[in-house]
């Protein structure tokens, strides 16, 4: 596999708190990469480093090999890195999904076929719409970017376990479509689901990186991820 995305000795701050402390990782083409860690270990910051809402202290980023540790969030976006927010607030798909005449027009094929009742949801206000709903928004929007990577945050967190069993279907046909994802997650046996490798993170530092059965009959891993 050849290297797609990474993350290089980064550190990241929120005001005044050091958050990420030295964060290694990367994402390989075609690969499934999940994040996990408990609330507030910097899953969370990590994406919002990845995707250039939050600027880095110290460390590099770089995609295809070119650094765009610097680089503004659009252009990140433009260059095909899709962020899909935990909470994606109130918006309006219609808005994110229109053709160039910006009349609402049909929804990528891609995305109709991972949700097809997207399609249903153009005419409604975010604030309308369910959990699992906006979740699909959320993706949905970030896919309708044509990436080549995403970052979902947290996209399992809150769904009842059939729906989460949707979205990890989901999951497994984006990355049939070539696109590699990175993705934040609480639970490590939801994301050992999904994952082809994966790293833990605790208090802002990597403490394990490798195959998610590994992390399963880990016993320090398990505890501190599930606090």
């Amino acid at each position: 596999m050849s290297l797609l995305f990474e993350l290089a000795a980064v550190n990241t701050y929120r005001g005044a708190a050091h958050v990420l402390r030295a964060v290694s990782l990367a994402v390989n083409e075609g690969e499934t990469v999940c994040l996990v860690g408990r609330n507030g270990a910097g899953k969370t910051t990590t994406l919002e480093t990845a995707i250039g809402l939050l600027s880095v202290r110290s460390g590099t980023i770089r995609l295809r090999g070119q650094e765009i540790t610097r680089m503004p969030t659009h252009d990140r976006a433009r260059r095909g890195i899709g962020y899909a927010p935990e909470d994606c607030g109130n918006l309006q798909i219609g808005r994110w999904l229109a053709t160039d005449k910006g009349d609402g027009g049909a929804v990528d094929e891609r995305i109709a076929a991972l949700f097809p009742e997207i399609e249903q949801l153009l005419p409604r206000r975010g604030l309308n719409l369910s959990g699992g709903q906006k979740k699909m928004v959320a993706i949905s929007r970030a896919m309708a970017l044509a990436p080549s990577i995403l970052l979902l945050d947290e996209p399992f967190e809150g769904l009842a376990p059939v729906v989460v069993s949707r979205f990890i279907d989901a999951a497994r046909k984006i990355k049939g479509m070539g696109i590699s994802l990175l993705i934040a997650e609480s639970n490590v046996t939801n994301a050992a689901r999904v994952a082809d490798r994966l790293y833990a993170i605790d208090r802002g530092e990597i403490i394990f990186a490798g195959d998610p059965r590994r992390a399963l009959d880990n016993e320090e891993v398990m505890k501190t991820i599930r606090g």
